[in-house]
């Protein structure tokens, strides 16, 4: 009498190369989560304890601590700064529009008034952008 034997079939995956590509994924998924910041004008925001996040895709005015003005990253004149952002609010219902005012906080109140006399002139509706307190830290 011939008894066969069973045949034992076992699958098996490698995953030792699945390491490094997690390790990868993850990696790519942080520096490109750091450079999505939509604002490149780099500025020490004031703080803030309460704040209100802006739905809409707004128009950034930014001033730097060397008093550079900038709209939507592009570098503009003071004296400009009416004109400019009058060109950049045509074509859009100026009633939704909404414009952040990014100013550095070393800068003095004189310059941020500045900006929201033009905003008064061009009845757009601005807001300031801040910082958490514990993020000015």
């Amino acid at each position: 009498m011939k008894l066969r034997q069973k045949r034992h079939s076992t699958s098996h995956v490698e995953t030792g190369a699945m390491n490094d590509i997690m390790f990868f994924l993850l990696l790519f998924f942080l520096i490109a989560s750091t450079m999505a910041n939509p604002n490149a004008v780099k500025l020490l925001l004031p703080s803030a304890k309460s704040s209100k996040e802006v739905a809409q895709d707004p128009i950034n005015i930014s001033v730097t601590s060397a008093g550079e003005y900038f709209i939507n990253k592009r570098p503009v004149a003071p004296e400009n700064l009416e004109m400019e952002l009058a060109k950049e609010l045509t074509g859009t219902n100026i009633e939704k529009a909404t414009v952040v005012l990014r100013v550095d906080a070393s800068l003095n109140v004189q310059k941020l008034v500045d900006i929201l006399e033009v905003g008064s002139k061009l009845k757009v509706k601005m807001i300031m952008a801040t910082q958490s307190p514990s993020a000015a830290s």
